[in-house]
């Protein structure tokens, strides 16, 4: 029988659904914007305000993003080590929302950037001071033991950068961009364990501002934590013959990746992404494939390939593209799951 739009109003609100007070939410970046989304199941969606494929280190918002951003009771974001420009529209379009900075949450596992073309040993007893305690997050504890370490970014669209890779020498660009060399590594979505406990901080920030949702939020994020731990234990497997070997990035954006589970990156080709490798450095790095029997040397989608075929040339390692923001993955709530499935199947199969 047809019902009018009051009726139908009255109907839901009987039976508890409280959609009309899911608050409007942003995210900055995909896999944030995969997390939240996963929190808000069945509620609502966030909006996305760097487009998959996007640099987040540089971009210029349409206005439908700064409108996103203008009408949003809460925002999530990386921080401002990976976004420094997203600031300043921040403070100006939504001074008046909650705004989350996920590398600031308690939970969260910051790591400093790594140096060098060959990444030495680290100790990261005291790596964690900051954020580090993960009570709680059971699912992911098997990983915490790993002493290697990897970080991550994603597909970057590199044309504002040119103007900086004629600069040869690699030096040169550690403070031009935001993914330079100095402090945090903000790569950190990488890192399963990170992921879990952000989904804890997603579902009660949305709790406060949605109490008669509470429970929702709180369910899908252990949902979510669960789908996590599945995948990390799948991915693991696969990744289980690859484990013994080291290999090479092309620029240092796995950190977090690696200290999930457990592999061996022996060192990088270019500083960061706004940095052109020069002679030396190339050189440098063939030296490390060889000494170190390096097994696979990883690009990523926006790189130049014939760097990496320069490196590769008579080492007999073999290579495969890593893309830590998942640009051709669906957005959405399965995003996280298969971003982590999709890195570690191309390092499983590299040949």
């Amino acid at each position: 029988m047809w019902r009018s739009g009051s009726a139908v109003l009255a109907l839901l609100a009987g039976t508890g659904a409280a959609w009309a007070e899911v608050p409007r939410v942003a995210a900055d970046i995909t896999p944030v914007h995969g997390l939240v989304a996963r929190v808000m199941q069945d509620l609502g969606e966030p909006a996305l305000v760097v487009p998959t494929g996007a640099s987040p280190h540089g971009y210029s918002m349409r206005p439908s993003e700064a409108r996103a951003l203008d009408q949003a009771d809460v925002v999530f974001w990386l921080g401002e080590p990976l976004t420094p420009w997203l600031q300043g529209p921040l403070e100006e379009l939504a001074g008046d929302a909650h705004r989350v900075e996920l590398l600031e949450a308690e939970g969260t596992v910051v790591l400093p950037f790594r140096e060098g073309a060959r990444f030495e040993a680290h100790a990261h007893d005291g790596d964690e001071e900051d954020h580090a305690d993960h009570d709680g997050h059971d699912a992911h504890e098997d990983h915490d033991d790993h002493g290697h370490e990897e970080h991550a970014e994603g597909p970057d669209d590199h044309d504002d950068h040119e103007a900086h890779e004629d600069d040869a020498e690699e030096d040169d660009h550690s403070g031009d961009h935001g993914d330079h060399n100095d402090g945090a590594d903000p790569h950190a979505w990488l890192l399963p364990a990170n992921a879990q406990a952000w989904l804890d901080v997603i579902a009660e920030e949305l709790a406060e501002h949605d109490p008669g949702n509470a429970a929702v939020y709180m369910a899908n994020a252990e949902a979510g934590k669960k789908e996590i731990a599945d995948t990390v234990a799948s991915v693991s497997a696969a990744l289980e013959p690859f484990r013994a070997k080291q290999f090479i990035v092309f620029h240092d954006a796995y950190q977090y990746f690696e200290r999930g589970f457990g592999l061996n990156a022996a060192g990088a080709i270019s500083i960061s992404d706004a940095s052109k490798p020069g002679p030396a450095r190339i050189a440098e790095v063939r030296g490390v494939v060889a000494d170190l029997k390096v097994a696979c040397v990883f690009s990523e989608p926006q790189f130049n390939p014939g760097m990496v075929a320069t490196v590769l040339d008579g080492t007999g390692a073999g290579t495969a593209v890593l893309d830590p923001l998942g640009a051709k993955l669906e957005a959405g709530p399965r995003f996280y799951p298969a971003l982590l499935q999709d890195i570690g199947a191309a390092i499983a199969g590299c040949e």
